[in-house]
Order: structure tokens, then sequence, then C-alpha cells
């Protein structure tokens, strides 16, 4: 039987009912969080050798040094053993996801001005990434062309992709994407492997890619000695519809969110008080052909809230609160609800803008915020695989023009040796 509850805004007690939903991020309990920090001591202490015994353990993957690199050919073969349909949507969505990025790469492009005063700065590309690829409940090869070709995009010298699933689509989008090695490891100790180095897996200077609370607890711990995109949590959609939306696509659009995994997040806040009824009702009916059905009931027995609000503006507010990755507007004119919306990975507008085609096709990275983190990250880009660097030049006489000035706020903090370093080149 599936439960889903019903919330209202003029009903007592809402506010203590939203709060557990804004604070949805679950705590990582002591045991993971041990168990994590055992399997990054390990592998940093032992290379190969903990990184395969953990493989054989957790993934039940026999490795060693010489297979746990995916061989150029095995990539060629899975290439070719698509269809020519296959290959064809991959294709597609690889070249609109290129097109974006690039776009977005004109954003970095600093010109600076012949001058005798210049302080500017410089984009540099990452020389080594390493990528995650989930490789649990499901294979991605939409996550691969995602987060490899805003890579190439940038520049980046070498990406590196890990992942227990090496299927063919997988390693096909590898391919498509430009990526350099592949390696058949995943979990925890991918996380360690690709933040220390091991005897076969070579030491990166950020990781990408979402994975589950083994991955993300891992990505936490090592933040510092290596560079992250964002700490993420399950994935979640949260849809705002008016009396124009369709109940028939919000259960889909809440369905295709639940089928993820069991831990997904699926809400609702519509200002229509017969939606959830209709909704409801919708989502029984189609759950029923849904081949993971069992993963998507339990997601929304678990997971999904609607809510009913008095108008678009309240439900922009308790939007605003909940930041969510994926964020639909279903109303009449979304155009104009759109400059209210600040906080969300990423903004679906109308009923014919589905998550999915963002998922697969649209051209942003589908790697997003959540659990409402999106107050604060962004989507997966370009700039996760530059550096800005700062260029300060200046002439003999520009120096002089801006001394004294210098050297007061110099000593202003009592730096005298700061104020020294201008004075010298006074004369």
């Amino acid at each position: 039987m599936v439960r889903i509850r019903v919330l209202r805004t003029d009903e007592a007690g809402f506010e203590k009912e939203f709060s557990t939903i804004i604070s949805r991020r679950e705590e990582v309990k002591g045991s993971v969080e041990k168990k994590v920090r055992a399997i990054l001591r390990a592998v940093r202490e032992q290379g190969d050798r903990a990184l395969f015994r953990f493989m054989r353990r957790y993934d039940r993957i026999i490795l060693d040094s010489r297979t746990v690199a995916v061989a150029p050919e095995e990539i060629e073969d899975a290439y070719y053993t698509l269809s020519n349909d296959q290959l064809n949507a991959l294709l597609s969505a690889a070249r609109r996801i290129e097109k974006f990025h690039k776009n977005q790469l004109k954003r970095f492009v600093v010109r600076e001005r012949e001058r005798e005063e210049v302080a500017t700065e410089l984009m540099r590309p990452l020389r080594r990434v390493g990528l995650y690829i989930p490789g649990g409940k499901a294979a991605y090869p939409s996550s691969v062309l995602m987060s490899a070709i805003p890579a190439r995009v940038a520049a980046v010298d070498e990406v590196v992709m890990v992942s227990p699933n090496a299927s063919s689509p997988v390693l096909a989008a590898a391919r498509i994407a430009g990526v350099n090695n592949i390696y058949r490891i995943g979990g925890a100790q991918a996380i360690a492997a690709l933040t220390y180095g091991t005897e076969s897996i070579p030491r990166v200077d950020k990781i990408v890619g979402p994975g589950n609370r083994y991955v993300e607890t891992a990505k936490r711990l090592v933040y510092g000695e290596v560079g992250l995109d964002m700490v993420a949590g399950p994935s979640e959609i949260l849809i705002i519809a008016d009396k124009s939306g369709k109940p028939a696509f919000i259960a889909a659009d809440l369905l295709a969110q639940a089928e993820h995994d069991e831990e997904a997040c699926c809400m609702l806040i519509t200002l229509d008080s017969s939606f959830p009824g209709k909704v409801k009702a919708e989502v029984l009916r189609q759950l029923k052909t849904l081949p993971r059905r069992e993963i998507a009931a339990h997601s929304i027995n678990r997971r999904c809230v609607m809510m009913v609000a008095h108008d678009i503006k309240e439900a922009v507010e308790l939007a605003e609160r909940i930041a969510p990755e994926h964020l639909e507007l279903m109303v009449s004119s979304p155009e104009k609800v759109l400059p209210m919306i600040s906080c969300a990975g990423a903004v679906f507008l109308g009923n014919y803008s589905p998550v999915t085609v963002g998922d697969y096709l649209a051209g942003p990275s589908h790697i997003l915020p959540t659990a409402g983190t999106a107050r604060f990250f962004s989507p997966l880009g370009v700039d996760d695989f530059m550096r800005r660097m700062s260029v300060i030049s200046y002439s003999r006489e520009a120096l002089r023009c801006v001394s004294s000035e210098v050297k007061l706020l110099a000593l202003m903090e009592g730096l005298d040796g700061h104020a020294q370093a201008v004075r010298k080149r006074e004369h």
C-alpha cells in the first residue's frame, strides 16, 4: 500500500512537519564513518593490496594490477557492441553537452589591456581529475558524458574514471567523451585510491561524481587533500503546480525520481487542493507498470510529500527553503515565476520540460547539488575543472602612484616589513 503525506500550510503543526523536510540530509551513522576511515587509512598505507582486498570483500570483484584497468581493446569492443540507435543517442547527447559547456567556457576568457597597472586573472585547467561513476543499482553512461565532457572542454590533461560497473554503455560513453583511463573500482576504497594514489591508480587533483553514503562519506573525509565537486545526497525533485499542471505528468516525474533508489526524495507543492488526490491516483496507476516498482514504492512511501499552498508566492517561499536538486514549474506562466527562484540545482519550465530530458540530453550537467546544498553549490560545469590564478603587474611609475596608500595600510596593521618592501622601491 502506497502512503503519501499531504500537508496544508494553514494547518496547525505544518511548520514542524516542514522542518523535517528541509532537514532531509540524514545523519551518517558512526559505524559508517568508522568503517570509511579504516578503508581510507588502509588504502593510504597499503595501496593496491588494500584496494583489491576491499573490492573483493564489498563488491565481490577479484582484481589485481593486470586486471584493474580496462584494456583499450575492451573499450573498443564495447563501443561496437551497441546498436546504431544506442550509439546515435549517446553521440547526440554528447554533442549537446559539449555545445552547452563550450558556451560556458566563454565566460572565463580574460582580456588584458596594455597599461602600467594590471590586476587580472588567468584560468588554468586542472592536470588530472577522477570521475566516480556509480555502479550499484544501474549503469550510468549519461553520468560519464555529463562529467567527462565538461572536463575535456576545460582542457584537463588527464581524465581518469572509476566504476565497479564497466558495462558496454558505460565504456562506450567513456570512449565518446575522451576518458583516458578506466579502472574497475568503486566504493570508499576508490575514493581513497584517487586521493592518495596506489601502485595501479594515479593520484588526482579533484574527484567529481555522486555515490552512495560510503562514497560521499569518504569524499567528505578526504576534502582538503583532494578537490571535490560537492558532497551529494539522494536524488530529489520538487514540483510546483497550479491548475495548469497535468496530474499524469506530475506522477510520472515523481516516479522517475523515485526509481533511482529507495532514498530518493519526491515533493509536490500545489495551489490546487484537489491535486494531491489526483496525483496519488496517477502514482498508483503508473506504479503498477514500472519494472523498478519495488524501489519506487519504497521511496514514495518513505520520502514523498505533497503540500497545498495558498498562492504562488507562498509556494516559492517554501521551495526556496527546500533548495531542491530538481525544480519543475508546472504553472501557467513559468517564465514569470523563474525570476523569483534563486536556490535550485536545475529548473524545468512548463509541462513539457521533464527532468528526464535534463538527465540525458538538454546540455547542462545532471550532476547537481542535493539536500538543500543548492543554497551554496552549483551544477557541475567547466569551472569545476579549472583554477583561477591572479596576475598583478605594476611599472615603477604605477607603484609610485599608490605607494603612500599601500604603506599606510601596512602600518595600520603593524606590518612595518610590508611598508619597507614598498619604500625600498621608491628610490
